[in-house]
């Protein structure tokens, strides 16, 4: 009767153990493959074995990550690192504590019809823009190759872009803001082949920032609770990004069966993972630090007009990772 009573005492204080320790993502986009490893730990049970309890909250266009975190709702965002930079300095100190995107999937997709093959072909030309904190990186290109974005012959002409191709398929622009693993695949399926595009990565132009980063508030890192909560939400997001990046299309079905408003497709979900686990292979989920003072020195490099008037300091730490991943 004894032992009966001491091992239903542990199961109820296991419980609420775990009942404790929850911890709320928001996303930095609606459910899709972009955020595959989050909805694999959370199906495959790896944070359930870490003592979480995580819920995970799409995103949107009228979503900015960091206005939820600074409202309070949500221990972790996902962000870009140039978005959560400019945070930073605006006042909110944002602190990435893992990155599991080790290359960016930012491009601008081009007509070949518009008269674009390469960077000096944008002047004169509009060209589609995400904003909402995703500009960031294209002004920052613009601002490398000397163009203003007030239109004119020598400048560009930035069109406010909606989550959406529209602009391309209707005219509009000459180019627009695509990811590898989204957009560009919307143009192709819209009807447009690859021959009649030209792609611009990031990557390739040299102003690739860091995407898709995990960042808290700076002062929840001096709370030695909250430090150990994040070791195993790190832990076990990283292991769920390589079971998806090793199980593309298992995971793809996953994030399918998370998504409450039903708008994705399989076949646009599978190949999205594909692409997804392109630019998560090679991380181990620590930021390594030369990429993050490349997206630094891009981000200072505006001219005039830069997105950081001067380098950050304490943005990042491997407080988290050293003690998740070793």
């Amino acid at each position: 009767m004894v032992k009966s009573l001491g091992v239903a005492a542990l199961a109820l204080w296991g419980g609420m153990a775990a009942a404790a320790d929850q911890v709320t993502l928001q996303l930095k986009w609606v459910t899709q493959a972009q955020f595959a490893g989050y909805y694999v730990a959370l199906d495959k049970g790896f944070y359930a074995e870490e003592g979480l309890d995580v819920t995970i909250k799409p995103g949107g266009p009228d979503i900015a990550p960091a206005q939820v975190i600074a409202g309070g709702g949500a221990d972790v965002v996902l962000d870009w690192m140039p978005s959560a930079l400019a945070s930073r300095e605006k006042g909110l100190a944002l602190v990435n504590i893992a990155q599991p995107f080790k290359s960016s999937g930012m491009m601008l997709t081009c007509r070949k019809d518009a008269g674009v093959a390469s960077p000096a072909d944008f002047k004169g030309k509009t060209l589609g823009v995400w904003f909402f904190g995703n500009e960031y990186p294209f002004l920052s290109w613009m601002s490398k190759l000397g163009y203003s974005t007030e239109g004119g012959a020598d400048g560009v002409t930035v069109l406010k872009q909606g989550f959406n191709v529209d602009p391309i398929l209707q005219g509009q622009a000459a180019c627009v803001s695509t990811m590898t693993y989204n957009e560009y695949w919307q143009i192709i399926d819209a009807g447009l082949s690859p021959d009649d595009l030209v792609v611009f990565k990031y990557e390739d132009q040299g102003v690739a920032t860091l995407e898709d980063g995990m960042y808290v508030l700076e002062d929840n890192l001096k709370d030695p609770a909250f430090v150990e909560k994040m070791v195993k939400f790190v832990r076990a997001s990283m292991k769920g990004w390589k079971w998806a990046e090793e199980n593309p299309d298992d995971a793809a079905m996953i994030v399918l069966d998370n998504d409450a408003s039903g708008a994705q497709t399989e076949a646009h979900q599978k190949r999205m993972m594909g692409e997804v686990a392109k630019l998560t292979a090679g991380s181990n989920g620590a930021l390594d630090p030369a990429d993050y003072e490349r997206t630094v020195a891009s981000l200072l490099s505006g001219g005039s007009d830069p997105v950081i008037s001067k380098a950050p300091e304490g943005a990042w730490t491997h407080m988290i990772t050293d003690k998740a991943l070793n």
